[in-house]
């Protein structure tokens, strides 16, 4: 099978710029990434952060289904452990049966923001994450109308009633959610652009561990930071605004948005934070469509990837774009020749 792209669009907000541009923005996107023929296009939950515009999955995931007519939607992801099990599986049945058979809820267990957002969130308690596991169980059984007779709400509907459900896939960053996808037997999508290291030992774990559930098979994907210019040097141009904007965040400095590349190449960084810069580059590929492409398929053989999934932030929203086209157009000519050749 074909290596398979897809897009996880964080709704990145451009220094002088504003929050409703940046959802315009992800709408296009989305629209382009179905005509470029990308897989799927998952929307991010961010809190209390005024650099990313997308706080809530579900009402953007409404919003890009209404825009577009055939690319699979989801969120990347729901962190579930702020919410009802059932709440979120109302909101995805009632996705389902907006555009059925086009939706993927993806959930994680991060806070997706600061600490005092998790307390808004939680009306002033902690998180409790060891539940997590326990909340995917019973968002499935939500989703498929699965709930056991010895259950205190057996009888009970998630709705509106669908024909069918939603996939539910585990995003993580860390060997003890490619476990947990193992053991329920869903798919697993890594963060790569969270955590640049050690991610394929993860996933090897995860398909050697994997526990079918219904006949499912193991399916992994690997996420991560892409910047894809027609050279070598645009693309540095362009990155140097991912490079600025992560250093900032890591050393929770204020941030008006994504920095222009022009601020970010005359920014003088200390000892400290060429350091970081270089730990960050570990988290993204950066060049020409050629050497993009390498590199994804490389991580891919390494992932043991059924899936890649791109994510880009960039000052000037004409150069997410060019990122996104220039992968599409590489990807579609290196199929065509393997089709060729064969």
């Amino acid at each position: 099978m074909a290596l398979r792209y897809s897009i996880l669009d964080q709704s990145p907000v451009s220094e002088g710029s504003n929050p409703g541009e940046a959802l315009k923005q992800t709408a296009m996107l989305a629209q382009k990434a179905e005509e470029w023929g990308y897989t799927r296009f998952w929307v991010s939950e961010h809190h209390d952060a005024a650099t990313l515009a997308g706080s809530s999955p579900e009402i953007l995931i409404s919003h890009l289904g209404a825009v577009t007519k055939t690319i699979r939607l989801g969120s990347g992801g729901v962190m579930l452990p702020h919410y009802s099990s059932f709440k979120i599986a109302e909101n995805f049945k009632l996705l389902e049966a907006l555009y059925p058979g086009r939706i993927d809820a993806g959930v994680g267990r991060a806070p997706g923001g600061m600490p005092r957002a998790s307390l808004a969130l939680n009306e002033g308690r902690s998180r409790n994450v060891d539940r997590f596991p326990d909340q995917i169980d019973e968002l499935s059984m939500y989703l498929n109308d699965a709930i056991p007779e010895e259950h205190m709400y057996h009888g009970m509907k998630a709705t509106p009633l669908t024909d069918s459900a939603p996939t539910i896939w585990i995003l993580g960053s860390s060997m003890s959610s490619a476990l947990l996808a193992a053991d329920k037997g869903m798919p697993y999508m890594f963060a790569h652009f969270i955590n640049g290291e050690g991610g394929q030992d993860f996933t090897r774990t995860y398909r050697e561990r994997f526990e079918p559930a219904e006949g499912t098979e193991p399916y992994v994907g690997f996420a991560i930071f892409a910047v894809c210019q027609a050279t070598e040097e645009e693309a540095e141009r362009v990155a140097s605004s991912l490079d600025l904007a992560l250093s900032m965040g890591a050393q929770g400095m204020p941030s008006k948005g994504t920095p222009p590349p022009d601020r970010a190449l005359a920014y003088e960084y200390t000892k400290f934070e060429k350091l970081l810069v270089e730990e960050n580059r570990r988290r993204m590929v950066v060049g020409t469509p050629e050497q993009v492409a390498d590199r994804l398929e490389t991580l891919a053989a390494e992932y043991q990837a059924d899936e890649v999934m791109v994510v880009s932030m960039a000052y000037d929203f004409d150069d997410r774009l060019k990122t996104f086209e220039l992968i599409a157009e590489e990807m579609k000519n290196r199929n065509h020749e393997m089709a060729d050749n064969k």
